[in-house]
């Protein structure tokens, strides 16, 4: 039963043939689970709200940053330090004070997604690395829910909807093993046009939307890519892989991996956090692996040499020290200390989770 408030609210979904009070009500009876509260889970969590989903799960444990304003609308500058789901509680009740929030602060994890997840109907990863795109992707389909998965980088995005229980695809039918650790740049590393999340969220919503409705041709068994720069949308068709070790004819994989340890994230001896390092400082030598302009934002004391040049600036560094790499947030850095081993350096270690580990430490 809807409110007078509500059916004005929602007047333009009910002259819809294809939405209705019928489906209207379908969407307030309804429940979606973001994961991510940024780029991608911004325009999401906004017009899903919107647009009357009853009862939205949002996932998410980080802080606002002021970096995080060129394309994460879901928070704004007086926002900045405040954990993302408190800014989005604040946000979301203001778009629509009828649907129900529930926020999970806390990392999607092995431990949690299957209880975080059970009770929604469809999930929705926005997310920008690997070992949570693959564990929402296994959770999703050992619970038979459907995954409407979408990425970004720089000018591009590719978007589909991975759902084995319905004859379709799941992620790993595309990629069937995550990347090693640091061989693929997030978008904090290789940037992204900020209208891009929007862009593509918007399209991850519109997916959701026609899934809790029924109606329509959902993108199951289909890649949607989108390029920014030519304004060009192109498909290609997706098949299930009857080896896919997740939902193939004989699986292999049937429970959840905890893909921090599975990719070497956290348990690779090349690594240090930063309150190892702290306590190091007076005895190896800092490679900042950024961009000058990065560098200008802020840095530790050390040579400033950018990944891409690396390697033909490898006479100005010592083999012989004690060589500690750090980025932004560690993926460029992981990548330095391949190459530098690879030349003869057998004293290098990573910063894991960059400079940003280390600020945020700071201020903890």
């Amino acid at each position: 039963m809807m409110s007078p408030a509500e059916l004005t609210r929602y007047s333009r979904h009910l002259v819809l043939p294809e939405v209705g009070l019928e489906g209207q009500a379908r969407l307030k009876a309804s429940s979606v689970l973001l994961i991510g509260a940024g780029g991608l889970g911004s325009p999401l969590a906004l017009y899903l709200a919107a647009a009357g989903v009853g009862r939205l799960g949002l996932v998410d444990f980080d802080k606002v940053e002021l970096s995080n304003l060129q394309r994460q609308v879901l928070h704004g500058t007086r926002d900045v330090g405040r954990p993302k789901l408190d800014s989005a509680r604040d946000r979301l009740a203001d778009v629509n004070p009828h649907v129900r929030l529930d926020t999970y602060e806390a990392r999607f994890s092995a431990a949690n997604a299957r209880q975080i997840c059970a009770d929604y109907d469809l999930i929705i990863d926005g997310t920008d690395n690997f070992p949570t795109r693959y564990l929402a992707n296994d959770v999703s389909v050992l619970l038979g829910k459907p995954n409407v998965y979408g990425s970004i980088y720089r000018f591009e995005g590719q978007v589909s909807v991975f759902h084995p229980a319905a004859g379709g695809p799941c992620y790993r039918c595309l990629y069937p093993e995550p990347p090693p650790p640091g061989m693929v740049p997030s978008c904090a590393e290789g940037g992204v046009l900020g209208v891009l999340p929007g862009i593509v969220g918007t399209l991850q919503a519109t997916e959701a939307l026609k899934l809790l409705l029924g109606v329509g041709r959902s993108l199951l068994a289909r890649l949607l890519l989108f390029d920014a720069l030519s304004m060009r949308f192109d498909e290609l068709k997706l098949a299930r892989d009857p080896q896919c070790k997740l939902c193939g004819d004989q699986p292999t994989i049937t429970d959840l991996i905890d893909y921090e340890h599975f990719c070497g994230i956290q348990n690779d001896p090349g690594q240090l956090d930063p309150g190892q390092l702290r306590g190091l400082l007076d005895r190896v030598s800092l490679l900042d692996v950024r961009e000058p302009w990065e560098w200008e934002t802020g840095h530790l004391n050390a040579s400033l040499i950018p990944l891409g040049q690396l390697e033909s600036r490898l006479a100005e560094l010592n083999p012989e020290a004690d060589w500690v790499v750090y980025c932004q947030s560690g993926g460029r850095s992981a990548k330095a200390c391949q190459i530098l081993r690879q030349h003869g350096f057998p004293q290098v270690r990573n910063l894991r989770g960059g400079l940003r580990a280390w600020q945020a430490q700071d201020h903890s």
